[in-house]
């Protein structure tokens, strides 16, 4: 079955960096785009970042263009979102998520937290 687990999360200060995975499996994951969406307490979820199936094109949420970085190992089966020079409001749980199919798949989440 499809499995996504994220890991990277946890408190940095302002400024700094994180970077975020995402194992997949049970899926073509080559074949399919990735996403990573994060959502704030008693916000949306909101799209963060996603990157095409061969990696070649990216897009970013306005709020964190030229802060974070979307990138994939296909022979590996990851995907990762570097996150650099992180604010407060980055603050959120991040999930890894694929569209396969008729189907979203959504990972457990992991926490980040930004705060001094």
């Amino acid at each position: 079955q499809v499995q996504l687990v994220e890991s990277g999360g946890g408190l940095v200060q302002p400024g700094g960096s994180l970077r975020l995975s995402c194992a997949a499996s049970g899926f073509a994951f080559s074949s399919y785009a990735m996403n990573w969406y994060r959502q704030a307490p008693g916000k949306e979820r909101e799209l963060v970042a996603g990157i095409t199936s061969g990696g070649g094109r990216t897009n970013y949420a306005d709020s964190v263009k030229g802060r974070f970085t979307i990138s994939r190992d296909n022979a590996k089966y990851t995907v990762c979102l570097q996150m650099n020079s992180l604010k407060p409001e980055d603050t959120a749980m991040y999930y890894c998520e694929a569209n396969i199919g008729y189907r979203t798949f959504w990972g457990q989440g992991t926490q980040v937290t930004v705060s001094s």
